[in-house]
């Protein structure tokens, strides 16, 4: 009995592990480019955009069919009830003199004559063709060509918002993750210590020691290794929303770190003339400009030609067949007066967008200026970074060398451990720092 219920407990354990194993093997080892690519193909805002620009060029090709002719067909059936009689008196058309020198009324006597019939229809096909308006509809197609640019730069800049907030989440990430590193480093030379001073107070050696403190540190280190971790899930947790991956799968890979040449200030701020926001800008500049000048072609009657066909059986008085061409005009005399406003609040329009422009340029120069200047403190950073490490490498050698020679104790050991584990923390924080810099340089730009 009691080697079933043994058997029971290993195989339930085999299955426990075997479990294990395989959500172990169910995470994947993401890199920056697949989670940014995952991102720009499920994110749900640039679905949006991507809707929006298809329905602005359905729009574009609406307005354009507006400049060809219009065609119109009507018809008609009717049953009349009671039909329209025309009587004519006698001698309304006068007398004649017959043979016999009598006169005689024309007609002789009143006749009355049923007009029309009971039933009743027709069929018309009509064609406009504008010609006066040409001017005004190729204005709006011009202001449809610049909403398709507007959502498509819209797009562009939400694209590059969210690459920027992958790569500040996904180098926090790595920040992180090293900081934790030391975190173990630190949690590990407290541990020493304490051990150290309960065996030197039980032995002996030493008369008091603060006990508590010890503890205190490791209760500290071991309180800041899990704020590190919850922060890490927090970053891996906006990650998996960005990139619509699951938060439990998604492990990120370690990158190579690079320095990239850096331009000149003035380069930098030649090429911000791709910003996003700085084109959105100059797009709507445009749109204002020809709202001024379709409110100018609004005082423009509107003038076309017209054509048609109709045919029609019942009325006796219209043409069965009729063709005709013509003109036709069309002219509201108050548009002269309301348009003078319109455009004005266009001319308004116009100004507004000047100034935005204006507000915009030194803004981002302004930006670009401080993103550039950071990246360069950050390079700063790094060569400092580099030298504490160098430094903490060197130290630690001393005590492998003190270790061989039987000189030295763990806990020193472990505490220039955990100053170099420190000291690569900096390091790793400033390099990957630099490398946010210049992706927030490279989305002031439009890169």
């Amino acid at each position: 009995m009691k080697l079933n219920i043994k058997s029971k407990i290993v195989l339930l354990l085999v299955l426990l592990m075997n479990a294990f194993g395989l959500k172990a093997q169910s995470k994947q080892t993401y890199s920056l480019q697949e989670l940014v690519e995952s991102a720009m193909k499920t994110n749900q805002l640039l679905t949006i955009k991507d809707w929006q620009i298809l329905e602005k060029k359905s729009k574009l090709s609406e307005d354009n069919i507006r400049k060809y002719p219009a065609a119109s067909m009507d018809g008609n059936y009717q049953y009349n009830f009671k039909l329209a009689e025309l009587t004519i008196p006698a001698g309304v058309l006068g007398s004649v003199t017959t043979n016999t020198g009598t006169e005689q009324l024309l007609p002789q006597e009143s006749s009355k004559f049923t007009l029309g019939e009971r039933h009743t229809y027709g069929i018309g096909l009509s064609v406009y063709q504008p010609i006066s308006q040409q001017g005004k509809i190729k204005t709006g197609l011009d202001l449809n060509r610049l909403d398709i640019q507007l959502t498509e730069k819209e797009k562009l800049k939400a694209s590059q918002q969210l690459r920027l907030s992958i790569e500040k989440l996904y180098y926090g990430v790595l920040i992180v993750q090293k900081k934790a590193e030391e975190s173990k480093a630190k949690l590990a030379l407290a541990k020493a210590k304490l051990y150290d001073a309960e065996g030197a107070l039980n032995a002996g050696k030493i008369i008091s020691v603060s006990i508590a403190g010890l503890q205190a540190s490791i209760a500290e280190e071991e309180q800041n290794n899990m704020k590190l971790t919850m922060q890490v899930q927090d970053y891996l947790s906006d990650l998996s929303y960005l990139s619509n991956i699951k938060a439990d799968s998604l492990v990120i890979k370690d990158i190579d770190l690079r320095n990239e040449s850096l331009k000149v200030l003035d380069e930098y701020k030649a090429d911000a003339v791709a910003n996003p926001d700085l084109q959105i800008a100059q797009i709507t500049k445009e749109k204002a400009l020809l709202g001024v000048k379709a409110a100018q072609q609004g005082n423009i009657p509107d003038l076309g030609a017209v054509a048609g066909y109709s045919y029609q059986y019942g009325n006796p008085i219209l043409p069965t067949v009729n063709f005709f061409v013509g003109l036709n005009l069309k002219w509201n005399l108050q548009d002269l007066f309301t348009n003078k406003e319109v455009l004005n609040q266009r001319i308004f329009q116009v100004r507004q967008a000047e100034e935005n422009i204006s507000y915009l340029k030194n803004q981002l120069n302004s930006e670009v200026e401080k993103a550039w200047r950071k990246v360069n403190q950050s390079k700063i950073l790094i060569g400092v970074a580099q030298k504490v490490v160098k430094y903490r490498h060197d130290a630690l050698k001393e005590q492998h060398d003190k270790s061989a020679s039987g000189m030295n104790i763990k806990t020193e050991m472990l505490e220039v451990q955990a100053h170099l584990a420190q000291a690569e923390a900096d390091l790793y924080a400033a390099e990957l720092s630099y490398l946010v810099a210049v992706a927030e340089l490279n989305s002031l730009i439009g890169k």
